[in-house]
């Protein structure tokens, strides 16, 4: 958490904000309303002029919001105005995936290194990099001086990985791994699961059709 307690999804939606200015700033738009952001983002108005108050103040009357500055102060609010390395464990499809995702470059964040305990890979290129042995994370970071990582392993690596990258210096994790992990309370873990997304989509998606088509409402579940 940050020094002002900022609410988690504050922060949430203020990258929502910065990826909709992006877009903007890339086609020529100098200026937007509270009123447009709500039409690109799908965030009310009125949450988007809550979010930017716990910042400042921005934005001026009957003029609206300069887009260059609002992301110049939103990156730099977020942290995101230089350049962050990430180290990233596991080198299979998921981190394959990651290192060939285009836009992390585009948000100042470099995928450093990419590290994994499989010998048959380690040593051999992957994208613009090379595998290391996890066995180095330590010494490696050292050199790069990360504190982000991303946790790409089964589960049941997840948390002796999760130790290392504390150890190595690591605040910061993005995990794609299905367990919970345990970390010291400096350490920030934001969780990734597709499996709990995909459920949440089928729970509205199915309530969606018995709205659109009425059953008789929700069964009991017998425990």
């Amino acid at each position: 958490m940050t020094e002002t307690r900022v609410p988690i999804p504050t922060l949430e939606r203020l990258a929502t904000y910065l990826r909709v200015l992006l877009d903007l700033n890339e086609g020529g738009v100098e200026t937007i309303s509270s009123q447009e952001m709500e039409h690109y983002s799908g965030i009310s108005a009125a949450q988007f002029r809550k979010d930017l108050s716990y910042f400042g103040e921005f934005g001026k009357p009957g003029v609206g919001y300069s887009v260059p500055q609002l992301i110049e102060c939103i990156e730099r609010i977020l942290h995101i105005d230089q350049e962050q390395p990430i180290l990233l464990v596991g080198a299979g499809n998921l981190g394959a995936a990651l290192v060939g995702y285009p836009n992390f470059r585009a948000h100042r964040f470099r995928i450093a290194a990419v590290f994994d305990n499989n010998f048959v890979k380690i040593g051999r290129p992957f994208g613009e990099l090379v595998i290391e042995d996890i066995a180095r994370l330590k010494e490696v970071n050292a050199q790069i001086g990360a504190k982000l990582a991303i946790i790409a392993v089964p589960a049941s690596a997840a948390q002796t990985v999760a130790d290392m990258l504390v150890e190595a210096g690591i605040t910061g994790i993005l995990n794609f791994a299905p367990t919970v992990l345990k970390v010291p309370p400096h350490v920030f873990v934001r969780n990734v699961s597709f499996l709990q997304e995909l459920a949440v989509l089928s729970y509205h998606v199915a309530e969606g059709t018995e709205i659109a088509q009425p059953t008789g409402g929700h069964r009991d579940c017998a425990i």
